[in-house]
């Protein structure tokens, strides 16, 4: 999920470890914006993995029928 200009915020809250919060805010990282990129890759990877599992029987099935049958139009490949 790319990251879009006009995402509108919402306001939330959160708990966070206390030590590490601190720190943060010493170093000046921006927490709102360090957790939203967080959550997004997040977001991201998950459903790539969901995505995945979801499609693992046909990729399996293609993947057969490529090693059987080798790529479809591969006789007219010029490279």
């Amino acid at each position: 999920m790319a990251p879009t200009v006009t995402a509108p915020k919402k306001a939330t809250n959160i708990t966070l470890s206390a030590d590490v919060l601190s720190e943060a805010k010493a170093l000046g990282i921006n927490i709102s914006q360090a957790c939203d990129q967080f959550l997004r890759d997040l977001v991201r990877r998950e459903r790539e993995r969901r995505w995945r599992e979801e499609n693992a029987g046909f990729i399996a099935a293609y993947n057969r029928t490529v090693a059987d049958e080798g790529l479809p139009l591969d006789e007219w490949r010029m490279f």
